[in-house]
């Protein structure tokens, strides 16, 4: 009856996660031309794929994204959700208030992006506001299609996977644990670094896992914030699909699920996350 009963979702990883994932690691080994791909076994895809140095600064350039990603939507997601649940006393205000910042998650993505436009463009609101103010004599160019537009975008995007893990995990804290830490005498940040944020490391695990997957493969976002000035591995493996290079394309995909998989076992092994679950 056990077997039975898993059945079903047996069935449903095998035929939409590991055939898939098994197909793309199978065509990453075959060879291709320029007009047609040739089932083999060559190792062509990924020798090219080491020994060029251009691999390497895109690979550097999307762990950059990741990680000012990361650090600003741990930083904002962690405010809020102690925001919600520790100061937000009933729970019909913390539901009211966790399903306003839902909000800007029912529209899509590219929609979310665009809206960026006319506050970063050259003639955007914040550059009006900076040459109306005299700050600045001229409109400043970094503020779209670059590398800031980009960090800026993601975090817009994901914050919410952040928030959500933490403000769990802060639910399940005791509020005599907080109490008996003001009690002893800390304060307020010294209680949120020896007592909170210790106690909300699987959340920020489990949130880290959501950045950390969402940004390394997220191709749109790079190329329209960017104006496709900057490069990312996801960027570069559409760009070879795009260019019936399927073989060369799955092996960029192999290494780069490869690169995931080892930084979110590093995070569970920091971070306990089956207690979380």
């Amino acid at each position: 009856m056990p077997y039975l009963q898993i059945l079903p979702l047996t069935l449903t990883l095998l035929v939409f996660l590991v055939a898939p994932v098994g197909l793309i690691g199978v065509v990453s080994f075959w060879d291709y031309t320029e007009f047609n791909l040739i089932p083999d076994f060559v190792w062509t895809n990924y020798r090219e794929l080491f020994e060029s140095r251009v691999t390497y600064s895109i690979y550097l350039s999307t762990l950059k994204f990741t990680a000012l990603t990361w650090v600003f939507t741990t930083l904002i997601g962690f405010t809020v959700a102690y925001f919600l649940a520790f100061h937000v006393r009933t729970l019909r205000w913390q539901i009211t208030l966790f399903l306003i910042c839902t909000i800007p998650f029912w529209t899509s993505n590219i929609i979310r992006m665009i809206a960026w436009i006319p506050v970063l463009g050259r003639h955007g609101l914040i550059n009006e506001a900076l040459l109306g103010s005299g700050l600045v004599d001229t409109p400043q160019e970094w503020l779209l299609y670059s590398d800031f537009a980009v960090v800026l975008a993601f975090v817009h995007l994901y914050t919410l996977f952040m928030v959500v893990p933490i403000f769990n995990s802060m639910m399940r804290i005791d509020r005599a644990v907080i109490e008996a830490a003001y009690d002893a005498g800390a304060g307020p940040w010294r209680t949120i670094r020896h007592v909170v944020l210790p106690l909300c490391k699987p959340g920020i695990a489990i949130g880290s896992i959501f950045i950390v997957t969402l940004v390394m493969s997220d191709y749109v976002t790079v190329q329209m914030m960017s104006g496709g000035q900057s490069a990312s591995v996801a960027v570069a493996m559409n760009n070879k699909r795009a260019l019936l290079q399927y073989p060369a394309a799955a092996a960029d995909a192999v290494v780069l699920l490869g690169v995931v998989l080892l930084m979110v076992v590093g995070l569970m092994r920091i971070v306990n996350v089956r207690k979380e679950l």
